[in-house]
């Protein structure tokens, strides 16, 4: 027997669950190019400067949504070194 709420509740978490990785997958379609024109033009892989400030955007933006920002930030840092490491694969590293 399930319950018409939960069912609800789970309905709904599984269409953000399915926005989410549709978010993640055009997120990296882009960061892919971005590597491609870093390796094209012999630039860095990683950007540290501009990875700190967009923490920093996002931890604000976390506490605005009543997000953890401790969460966020692991989880973007997560996402970074990810990006990075395409980044270095597509520079041949």
């Amino acid at each position: 027997m399930t319950d018409p709420t939960l069912d609800s509740f789970r309905a709904s978490i599984d269409n953000i669950d399915a926005a989410l990785i549709h978010i993640l997958a055009e997120r990296f379609r882009i960061t892919k190019a971005v590597g491609a024109f870093k390796a094209a033009n012999a630039l860095p892989a990683s950007d540290p400067g501009r990875e700190e400030r967009q923490i920093e955007r996002l931890r604000r933006l976390a506490v605005d949504a009543q997000l953890d920002p401790e969460f966020s930030e692991k989880f973007l840092r997560f996402i970074i070194e990810e990006v990075i490491r395409h980044h270095e694969q597509a520079a041949g590293k």
